[in-house]
């Protein structure tokens, strides 16, 4: 069943804006977001490290945390103005999801809390202000990402994890279903006037899939694959290079050192216009995924990053889309 957006939502979500992830081997992986990805340090500490994208003026968007086994922490989302953040406390107070006010560096007033199908998030109105660097081209290594764009998640139903991020005011863009119905398999959703800032898929979860950042170009997708084969991690080339039909994009998917997975692509067209209508794709049409090249492998739509104590469930939709190894006949 579609979902029913709601535009006037009890406080004001705004962008996508950071991720927060526990690693095993902090060194490590502060090397791979900067010099494979091409990651600015904003900040680093013997537990923690915090990187941004070239263009982006907030302290951070990637908090990299020491950590004995790694998980995604906080999926973060900025809301408008500090008043949102006490109109998100009043509404989950009056809908009984569990919430904290937390002090967090850097960022003004923050709220942590867990969504009906078990993604932890953190809602923030502020970040300290750092000098853009999307003009420092000499500092322009790897794939050159630009901001963070959004995140897809990984539940085991979508259709109840679309409707209430729909009633905070999120608009779907595009949704793939069971074939012939609108039996919700995958939502795209943003608040930002592009495509998305978040997506779920359906499958065992609740987990984090990936995280994005975009880039200038397709020449900047190649060539941080040629830095990722250099420097020892072209196997964790996860997919890509390729178009999705989904978006349109451009895209190369990689994964760090812990296995926690972030895309690179090429942005995506805009999706303002309120007489807009999302567009709907087969689950079982390849081109959703992408328009050419081979499909994604077992490894990229069935592994993700988990949240720290919380339990999986296997998903409610039993319809999974053709792999890579199901195209070569691979057991």
């Amino acid at each position: 069943m579609l979902p029913t957006w709601n535009q006037t939502p009890p406080f004001t979500l705004t962008r996508a804006s950071h991720v927060r992830l526990a690693v095993t081997d902090l060194p490590s992986s502060r090397d791979f977001y900067r010099d494979t990805i091409g990651l600015v340090v904003t900040e680093e500490s013997d537990d923690v490290v915090y990187l941004r994208g070239l263009e982006e003026s907030a302290h951070h968007s990637l908090v990299l945390e020491r950590g004995d086994t790694a998980q995604a922490r906080q999926i973060g989302l900025r809301v408008r103005t500090d008043g949102d953040i006490v109109a998100a406390e009043r509404y989950f107070t009056e809908t009984g999801i569990a919430h904290e006010r937390v002090e967090v560096p850097h960022q003004g007033p923050t709220l942590r809390f867990r969504d009906p199908v078990g993604m932890h998030f953190e809602l923030t109105s502020s970040m300290d202000l750092v000098p853009r660097k999307m003009q420092d081209f000499d500092e322009f290594v790897a794939g050159a990402p630009q901001r963070l764009d959004h995140y897809q998640a990984v539940t085991h139903d979508v259709q109840t994890a679309t409707d209430f991020w729909t009633g905070l005011g999120m608009r779907m863009s595009e949704y793939t279903a069971t074939d012939g119905t609108d039996e919700l398999w995958g939502t795209w959703m943003e608040v930002k006037g592009n495509t998305h800032d978040l997506v779920f898929t359906n499958g065992k979860g609740p987990r984090l899939h990936h995280f994005a950042y975009t880039v200038p170009d397709a020449s900047a997708l190649l060539h941080a694959a040629d830095v990722a084969g250099a420097r020892g991690f072209g196997d964790e080339i996860d997919r890509g290079p390729g178009r999705h039909g989904i978006s349109n994009a451009m895209f190369l998917y990689l994964r760090d050192p812990d296995q926690h997975r972030i895309e690179l692509f090429t942005t995506h067209y805009q999706f303002i216009d309120l007489e807009e209508q999302p567009i709907r794709w087969d689950v079982s049409n390849r081109r959703r995924a992408q328009l050419w090249g081979l499909p994604a492998s077992r490894r990229w739509f069935f592994e993700a990053s988990e949240f720290p104590d919380e339990p999986l469930h296997e998903p409610l939709l039993t319809a999974t889309p053709a792999t890579l190894e199901d195209f070569l006949g691979v057991h």
